[in-house]
């Protein structure tokens, strides 16, 4: 039986963020991951503290729709003012950092 053959080229393609950068998709992926993100570990928080949508809108002093938008990991319109009282309802605070590229 004949030894398994094992390749010695590296990968020479292009990453995903390359493709995305080359063709101007990369900040609107980055974008809309970001807020994808930040939806679901709301909603996980929200979710593991037992805390319905219709709480959260009555503490964070807003309406059920406001934070059915602030859930939708889709929304472009979420505002850091609705993150961070959101954050502050759930006894969390919400940090932002400027990372390099």
């Amino acid at each position: 039986m004949k030894p398994a053959i094992v390749s010695k080229r590296i990968h020479r393609g292009t990453d995903l963020r390359d493709l995305l950068k080359k063709e101007a998709l990369l900040e609107q992926a980055e974008s809309r991951a970001l807020r994808r993100s930040v939806a679901l570990q709301l909603d996980r928080l929200r979710k593991e503290q037992q805390v319905s949508k219709s709480r959260l809108a009555l503490r964070m002093n807003t309406s059920r729709a406001v934070v059915d938008r602030l859930l939708d990991p889709s929304n472009p319109s979420i505002t850091l003012a609705a993150l961070g009282k959101a954050a502050r309802v759930l006894k969390r605070r919400l940090l932002i950092e400027l990372v390099p590229g």
